[in-house]
Order: structure tokens, then C-alpha cells, then sequence
């Protein structure tokens, strides 16, 4: 980035669909001297960390962050560098979004970043969707993908061509996932035709999506952390059991499981960050703690922490984000640690057939609630975003609002899904869980873009 210019979103078009092209504010080269006297701890940040500021902001950027730290007032050090730290990390992030996201709609950003709802249900093209949302705007993502023609509403000409659409879409999850965050991915492996060979019957065979999705999803830039086996269960089917010929090769298992993939997201940031303790930017690089992890140890002589042989201290951002987090308030419940303790789990499936033989949720494949409920709680704090870009009957949305996060969903098939959603979501809005938290929902539509995948919908 231009170290003189500060840079904002150029406006086009009647929905404030804002484009890639930026419009630098006049160049204004940061002065060589600038005193800033605050009364408190953040003079000294700023005396140690001005050089690096100067290097980091523009003069604007620099004013407003000042501006800022002005109006601030803390009770203890700690306080003053927590500040200092936030307001930092929000302009750097800033910077990094305006400089990558594409195509950024105001309208559908205010939408999301109103804290008024908890519930936000857009419905629309998941890429469509996907490539108007910020950069780094959201702390967690949890989905299960379109089922690969398993389903009168998800169908592909061929298996390359759902890969393609799967990571086109994928390719802005990464994108729009906020930095060292964690994307959690159900999918089951399959047995079917990929049609590219032959699409008689006779092309059947066992797919193994899970393998496929973690290629992909490392080929996008994820690192590939760890695989949950859902254990369904007894299976009910009767498929390939071939009574009638108890021989040799003609018994096959039928699939009763499914993958729960772990991803995180580690884009290499060489951007300079706060000490923890100190606050100050004077850091010296350290080791990648992993790829893509950036460390750094505090070169503060000052620093309140120093080891034994006078080593500052070391951290990264995760570390930064984490640590400060290590309170009674945000400790896992044990029960769940211990359900999640080994890579293999058992809950059954949704039970989506009522007694009067009805879909009570619109679809053929509900998404369960442990999953979204684990991802939430492991990998969230309370008031932050986590987003499903396959939403279907809402299941992630609706649970991370009841966990007091931010829940957006994106469904493109409103017309299956629409009554039943909004059935279950005003059940839970005037008595249930959501209701006792005084949680609302909002709905964004954006059908009218263009559809640019031939994906339907998914399961959920």
C-alpha cells in the first residue's frame, strides 16, 4: 500500500455496489516530528512505537488514530496497551480491506454489521454474496456443502464442474474468513456417477469428497487440521445387502458416517503488531510459529516481561487474540470437550418426518445442531460473526444466535426453504431460547443478481 495516501471505495451503480477501483484522499506525507501529549500510558506507546506508525499509516490515518486514543480513558496499563492494540489491529485491517475486497455493497455490509438482529438470513448466490462482504469480516465459518446430484435441486453436468463452482465459492470463504480463524466442513463421501466417463448407471462408484474437498481446500491457501468422523449409527437401508447372494464379492458397507473437516486460515502477514504487555511496537521478527503464522518478540527494553536472559516477550496475532481470552467467563464446558475428545463421534441424524409423515424442515438432509454448537464454542467468543454460505434450513444461523454470536446464513433456494425457516425462527423469537436473549432476525434479499453457479442449495 502507498504509505501517503489514504485509500476508500469508489461508488457505482444505484445499489451502492462499490468496485475494486480505489480513489486515493490527497497525498499528505507523514511530518518528520509530530508531538502528541495524551496525559497517560499512551505517551509512552506512542514515543517507543512512532516510527513504525509512521511506516504502518498515513497522516490521515495517523490523526484519526491519535484522535482516538485521545478520547480514551483506562484504569490500568493493561488497559491502555488492550486499547491501543484494538484500534491498531482495526485500522490495519482496514487497510488490508480496502485493498482486497472486490466488490464491496454498502448496503449488504450496514445490513450484516447491524448488531440490532443476531439472526441475519440472506438469500441469494452464495459467490454472488460472498464477493460484496469485506475482507477478513467474519471469525468463523461453518457449512456442509450442495450434495454432488444427490438432490432434484443440486445437479451437475459432471464432477469437475461441481469442484469448480465449490471453489470458486471456497476461494472467497477464504477471503472473506477473518485471519487465523477456523472454517469447520461436513461432507459425506458418496457413492455415484462423476459422469466423466460414462453416465450410464454402470459408472457408479464410491467418491471420496472428503479427500477431494481437503486438496482443494489446501490448494485455495486452508491448512488442513483435523477430520471428526460423524458416526451416524445403525444403518436403516437395505441397499447392498444382497440377501439373495451371501457370497463372496457381493458384500459392500453401506456409508454411515460423515466428515467434519477442520481448516484454518493462515495468511502470512508480515504487518507489525503490539506487544501484549507493553503495547509497543518495537518487535523484531521471530520463527513462523506455523505456516503462514507470523511471531514476533518484543524488543522494548522497558517491557514489563522479560526472561533471564533478557528475551522479550514473544507472541503472534493469534496469540494476541487468544490469550486474552484464558478467563473463567470463556471456559469450555467439560461435558463437551470430553464428547469432542476423540476424532470419532456419535449423535444420530435429524429427524426431519414428523408423525403425519411431513418434512418438517423443507429438507431432505438436515444439517444436526452438535455440529455448529462444537464450532461456535471452540472456535468463537461471544458477539462475533459466524457465517454459513450454504444455509439451507438455517440450523448454524440460528445456533450461533442462541450462543450470543452474530449468525448469517446464504440460501439461494427461498422458495423451499423460506416458510418453514421462518416458521422455526419465530417459534424461537417469541418462546424459546432466542426469545429469553431477546434476539431478532432480519432477512436481506439479493435474488435479482445474476446466478453464477449451477449450484441449488444444500443440506441443513
Amino acid at each position: 500500500m502507498n504509505k501517503k495516501n489514504e485509500y476508500r471505495f469508489s461508488e457505482s451503480g444505484a445499489n451502492a455496489l462499490y468496485t475494486s477501483k480505489l480513489t486515493p484522499y490527497p497525498a499528505k506525507s507523514v511530518p518528520s516530528k509530530i508531538t502528541v501529549n495524551f496525559g497517560n500510558y499512551f505517551d509512552k506507546i506512542v514515543k517507543i512505537s512512532l516510527p513504525y506508525l509512521k511506516k504502518q499509516f498515513s497522516e490521515v490515518e495517523l490523526q484519526e488514530l491519535f484522535a482516538l486514543l485521545k478520547k480514551y480513558q483506562g484504569n490500568s496499563i493493561q488497559e491502555y496497551v488492550d486499547y491501543f492494540d484494538k484500534v491498531y489491529c482495526e485500522l490495519v485491517k482496514r487497510q488490508y480491506q480496502m485493498k482486497t475486497t472486490p466488490y464491496y455493497d454498502a448496503n449488504l455490509c450496514k445490513f450484516i454489521e447491524d448488531k440490532n438482529s443476531h439472526i441475519k438470513l440472506i438469500w441469494g448466490d452464495a459467490y454472488q454474496v460472498l464477493r460484496r462482504m469485506k475482507s477478513e469480516s467474519v471469525h468463523l465459518m461453518v457449512t456442509s456443502p450442495p450434495y454432488y446430484n444427490a438432490r432434484e435441486y443440486s445437479q451437475w453436468e459432471n464432477l469437475n464442474d461441481y469442484f469448480s463452482d465449490m471453489k470458486e465459492v471456497i476461494t472467497e470463504c477464504y477471503r472473506v474468513l477473518d485471519n487465523h480463524r477456523v472454517f469447520v466442513f461436513n461432507v459425506g463421501d458418496i457413492y455415484d456417477n462423476d459422469r466423466l466417463i460414462t453416465k450410464s448407471v454402470w459408472g457408479k462408484r464410491r467418491i471420496p469428497l472428503g479427500a477431494y474437498f481437503i486438496k482443494l481446500f489446501e490448494e485455495i491457501g486452508f491448512t488442513f487440521v483435523d477430520d471428526f468422523i460423524w458416526d451416524k449409527g445403525e444403518v436403516q437401508t437395505q441397499r447392498h445387502k444382497h440377501t439373495n447372494t451371501p457370497y463372496p464379492f457381493y458384500q459392500y458397507p453401506v456409508n454411515c458416517y460423515e466428515h467434519i473437516l477442520i481448516f484454518h486460515k493462515h495468511r502470512l502477514d508480515k504487518t507489525r503488531y503490539p506487544c501484549p504487555i507493553c503495547g509497543c511496537l518495537k518487535t523484531n521478527d521471530n520463527t513462523q510459529s506455523e505456516i503462514g503464522l507470523q511471531s514476533w518478540e518484543c524488543a522494548n527494553e522497558d517491557c514489563f516481561v522479560r526472561s533471564k536472559s533478557n528475551r522479550g516477550k514473544r507472541f503472534s496475532l493469534k496469540t494476541n487474540i487468544t490469550q486474552r481470552h484464558h478467563t473463567e467467563e470463556f471456559k469450555i464446558p467439560e461435558n463437551l470437550i470430553r464428547k469432542w475428545r476423540r476424532d470419532i463421534v456419535n449423535f444420530p441424524p435429524v429427524i426431519k418426518i414428523n408423525a403425519k409423515g411431513e418434512n418438517i424442515l423443507g429438507h431432505s438432509a438436515p444439517f444436526p445442531q452438535e455440529i455448529p454448537e462444537m464450532a461456535v464454542i471452540f472456535y468463537t467468543y461471544p458477539g462475533e460473526f459466524v457465517l454459513d454460505p450454504f444455509a439451507g434450513s438455517f440450523t448454524t444461523t440460528i445456533v450461533a444466535a442462541k450462543l450470543n454470536r452474530i449468525g448469517i446464513g446464504i440460501e439461494l433456494n427461498k422458495k423451499l426453504f423460506y416458510d418453514k425457516v421462518l416458521k422455526i425462527i419465530e417459534k424461537e423469537t417469541t418462546q424459546g431460547d432466542l426469545y429469553a436473549h431477546h434476539k431478532k432476525y432480519a432477512e436481506y434479499d439479493l435474488l435479482h443478481l445474476p446466478q453464477t453457479h449451477r449450484q441449488k442449495n444444500k443440506r441443513k
